[in-house]
């Protein structure tokens, strides 16, 4: 039903992946992979998407990255639509399941967080943070197949709950940096880092 609405099924493939994950970037051949739909469907509509505004690209190291508009004048009823929150109408957005099964695999995981390559602001100097009781021995494979999917090295930081939240309170340059980077929060049980 909402393909009809919508006009095309590729089309909402895309508004659930991009409003389910909102600050992250996605390049076309990523995509596709993660939407399992055919390339030129894809370009087609990327393309619709960014005339009607819905989404923004921008070049960065020879590669076209797109990623939502969260300044389009209908952003707050379109997540609301395809996003995570709880008012969702449409199917589950499309986030990575097995991302998050596999933060449920590493411990008892407060607060994890996309930054820096994912996002493409490398202020913070890292690419994920990862806050809690957390076994790092199932972090580390954790961390090597997600550079295996996603094909890049990534730089991240582990620490317990507790050590976050002085680090917080004291404010903390490195914390700091993070806080205020561009960053796709996947779990954050406490609202340590709420979203500006």
């Amino acid at each position: 039903m909402i393909e009809q609405l919508f006009g095309s099924k590729t089309r909402v493939k895309l508004l659930q992946l991009f409003y389910g994950n909102p600050n992250r970037s996605f390049y076309v051949r990523e995509i596709t992979r993660k939407i399992d739909e055919q390339i030129n469907s894809v370009r087609r509509e990327l393309s619709n998407l960014l005339n009607i505004g819905i989404i923004v690209s921008d070049n960065n190291n020879n590669k076209l990255y797109y990623e939502v508009n969260q300044e389009y004048d209908f952003y707050e009823p379109l997540a609301t639509i395809f996003g995570g929150g709880e008012t969702q109408i449409a199917a589950k957005p499309i986030k990575d399941v097995d991302l998050l099964d596999g933060l449920k695999a590493i411990g008892r995981v407060e607060l994890a967080l996309y930054t820096g390559q994912f996002t493409r602001d490398e202020s913070s100097g890292i690419d994920a943070l990862f806050v809690g009781d957390i076994n790092t021995h199932a972090l580390q494979k954790f961390v090597t197949d997600l550079e295996a999917k996603e094909g890049k090295e990534i730089r991240y930081t582990v620490m317990s709950l507790e050590d976050f939240k002085y680090r917080q309170q004291v404010k903390d340059r490195f914390i700091n940096n993070v806080i205020d980077s561009k960053k796709q929060v996947l779990v954050d049980t406490h609202s340590l880092v709420a979203e500006k």
